[in-house]
């Protein structure tokens, strides 16, 4: 029976929860199943948890808010730091850029200053060299006057070259590649120097191709001094055979009738004393060329045969000894005459036996005379020079024949032609 009763405990079915909800004379039965148990467990868990999380929030909102605060306030701070280093990264950089840009600017000052002084001496120079070129000297030919335009194959930068390079680095961009030689760019030197630094070595390598040009021109200056004053000395000996005063190589200043205050001399440029003393040389060398080209030095009948020389013969017309004042050249009749030297006409007609005759003053106290043309072209106060024709060649006069009676006189006596003609020689190389 206790199985029994137990067998039937066993089978029995489980009770469900009822919940019984009253409201008046109305009774509502609702059956409780586990699973809305659950999902009322559930619900009541899950807004215990949502409690809790509000009132947790509520408790520490301000830490939380004060914590997130302070962690953007030092993210602030370090972005601040971050950007004030770069600020005075870039001040640094900026000042130095500055520094540098005023050391390449004085040293670009400097050089402007020696290119304008080498551009003045250019132009002081120009006259001179012409000058020395007209008087044979070559001057323009060797001299080196192109200062700041060098060759291809000349191993020193251009001035202009030279900035420009020092530009390109103050504004970070490459060197040119026609500048990346050693043609003082700041290319080619090592990456760790400054811009100052190269600066340094490209205006060293410009200062040391200035000098170089403006020491040429020093040496070609001394030249030209030296071969003008030698060329002078040289005409100068050969008149001075001639008592031709020419004038002195310096002349000595007169003391005796000058004054003034005393002032402080000015700074003397060794430069412009040796242009002073070129200038004084080739003026003295023109003076002396001048006078010797003025002379008749030249042959009156270049290529003829000489008849009668200068000196003591027997008079064709008398047959006895007698002085024959010139030389005379055999000519054929009506062939033009022309002076040895520039000058001026002081006779001009019938002279007794030098027939028609032209006398040319030449200055100096010297003068020639032309006899026996056949007819005179000139008149008394004509100017004449080398290539001007004054007569035809004639047998006028004491005459035997065609022929040119050329005479030299000095101070009004007559020298031997020959002596000329033979110092023309010596002067041919010295005067054109």
């Amino acid at each position: 029976m206790t199985h029994a009763q137990h067998s039937r405990v066993f089978g029995q079915r489980k009770q469900e929860h009822i919940l019984i909800l009253a409201s008046g004379d109305r009774i509502r039965h609702l059956t409780v199943k586990p699973w809305m148990a659950a999902l009322g467990f559930c619900f009541v868990g899950v807004f215990a948890i949502g409690y809790l999380l509000a009132t947790s929030y509520l408790v520490l909102r301000d830490d939380l808010i004060g914590a997130a605060m302070a962690r953007q306030a030092r993210m602030q701070h370090d972005y601040e730091d971050r950007i004030a280093a770069l600020r005075a990264q870039v001040d640094r950089v900026t000042s130095r850029q500055l520094l540098d840009q005023q050391v390449v600017e004085d040293k670009v000052d400097k050089l402007m200053e020696q290119q304008l002084a080498l551009t003045s001496r250019h132009g002081k120079l120009g006259s001179l060299l012409d000058r020395a070129e007209n008087s044979g000297l070559g001057g323009k030919e060797t001299t080196p006057l192109q200062s700041y335009a060098p060759e291809s194959n000349d191993k020193h930068a251009s001035l202009s070259g030279a900035v420009q390079a020092i530009e390109n680095q103050l504004a970070g961009a490459d060197a040119p590649e026609d500048m990346a030689s050693d043609n003082a760019t700041l290319a080619d030197v090592p990456a760790h120097e400054t811009v100052g630094d190269r600066a340094d070595r490209v205006f060293s390598k410009v200062t040391l191709s200035l000098k170089d040009i403006e020491q040429k021109q020093r040496n070609r200056i001394a030249q030209l001094t030296s071969d003008a004053g030698g060329t002078a000395n040289a005409i100068s000996k050969v008149l001075t055979r001639f008592r031709i005063s020419v004038p002195a190589e310096r002349v000595t200043q007169d003391d005796s009738a000058v004054g003034g205050p005393y002032v402080e001399p000015e700074s003397a440029d060794d430069f412009d004393t040796s242009l002073s003393q070129l200038d004084d040389a080739l003026t003295r060398l023109e003076s002396v060329r001048s006078t010797a080209e003025s002379l008749p030095f030249q042959n009156p009948a270049i290529g003829k045969e000489i008849t009668s020389s200068f000196g003591n013969r027997r008079d064709p017309f008398l047959g006895r000894l007698a002085l024959h004042s010139g030389i005379d050249f055999r000519f054929a009749p009506g062939e033009k005459v022309r002076p040895t030297a520039p000058g001026k006409v002081i006779a001009a007609g019938w002279t007794g036996g030098y027939g028609n005759m032209v006398e040319v003053d030449h200055g100096n106290g010297i003068s020639t005379r032309y006899g026996h043309m056949s007819e005179i072209l000139v008149k008394v106060g004509d100017k004449v020079d080398r290539t001007d024709v004054i007569g035809l060649a004639g047998s006028t006069g004491r005459s035997t024949g065609t022929h040119l009676h050329y005479e030299v006189r000095q101070d009004g006596r007559a020298v031997d032609p020959i002596y000329f003609m033979n110092a023309g020689l010596k002067l041919a190389s010295y005067i054109k």
